[in-house]
């Protein structure tokens, strides 16, 4: 038996990912004869048979299902050791990757990385939010540095430091009868159209924390990607939609918006910083997280010492 390498291993990987040989072959920039040839030469390498043929399509083995996980677990952290090593080679501090849970936060980060990239010149932050395990998943496998989500799930090896504190609240337009209400109850929603991003129910706090436990659900769903879009459905009466209170009023000088109280107590909620234990001793790291959590001239204020 032959021995595994890293290129194998990305092989597995995009052919998985991709579906198809074609596909995969332009990702890894061969041809599918070249691309063909490696599979085989893998499969003899190894001894094993990695894929079978069901029509024109190739399905993992059992074999192969064990080495695509390996796939996804390994070849980020060669992906981080690389970054981490050119950035040493390069003088750089290093990129901070920013894996986000929150649809929503984007403008709150907005107010957050300004002034901690005029703090840290030699620092670049990147701001993913596809994962392929999910955020914590995303964190273990260190495809990113810091997760932003309102609903940390605590593991060993993880911190997750609270920042921001906020209220979720129901958004409605200005004919909407609601508008003016103190607060809402759930059977008022139940002959509504709810606007939501693409995130299933069971991650949506307004059927978590509101609808569910009362065992009302809106009329209809619909599911938009950006905020801006749904905002403007809701100013147009085409539906409703949960966000937190101080996104609403920062669109309210844009759309006309109304903010309703969600129950008597309203549902209070706050943004989580998550990181491994591992990463304790990166000093930029721990500064953003020290930024997230105090206005933005207290983050300029701050003078970084030297050192990762």
């Amino acid at each position: 038996m032959g021995v595994l390498e890293r290129s194998h291993l990305t092989i597995i990987q995009e052919v998985a990912r991709e579906g198809s040989l074609t596909a995969a072959a332009v990702r890894l920039n061969l041809t599918q004869p070249a691309l063909s040839h490696a599979i085989r030469k893998i499969e003899n390498l190894l001894e094993v048979k990695i894929w079978r043929r069901e029509g024109r399509s190739l399905v993992l083995t059992q074999a192969g299902e064990w080495l695509l996980s390996l796939a996804n677990r390994l070849l980020p952290q060669f992906e981080l050791a690389e970054n981490r090593l050119q950035q040493f080679a390069n003088g750089e501090r290093g990129t901070l990757r920013v894996g986000m849970e929150c649809h929503p936060c984007y403008q709150w980060l907005l107010k957050v990385v300004s002034p901690y990239l005029e703090r840290w010149p030699k620092v670049d932050v990147d701001v993913r939010q596809k994962f392929q395990f999910g955020g914590i998943g995303a964190l273990f496998s260190n495809e990113i540095d810091i997760l932003v989500t309102p609903d940390p799930l605590y593991k060993p090896g993880l911190i997750f430091t609270p920042v921001f504190d906020y209220e979720l609240v129901l958004v409605v337009g200005p004919e909407h009868p609601l508008r003016g209400a103190k607060f809402v109850v759930p059977e008022q929603l139940a002959g509504e159209t709810l606007i939501t991003y693409p995130v299933p129910p069971e991650r949506l706090d307004i059927y978590t924390q509101f609808l569910q436990p009362a065992g009302f659900g809106p009329r209809q769903q619909k599911q938009i990607e950006t905020t801006d879009i749904m905002l403007v459905m809701v100013a147009h009466g085409r539906g409703i939609a949960a966000l937190p209170r101080w996104l609403v009023e920062e669109y309210r000088s844009r759309f006309e918006l109304h903010p309703v109280k969600l129950g008597k107590k309203g549902i209070a909620k706050q943004i989580f910083l998550g990181r491994r234990e591992t990463d304790e001793e990166i000093q930029y790291l721990r500064d953003f997280i020290e930024c997230a959590g105090s206005p933005s001239s207290a983050c300029r204020q701050l003078s970084p010492e030297s050192g990762t």
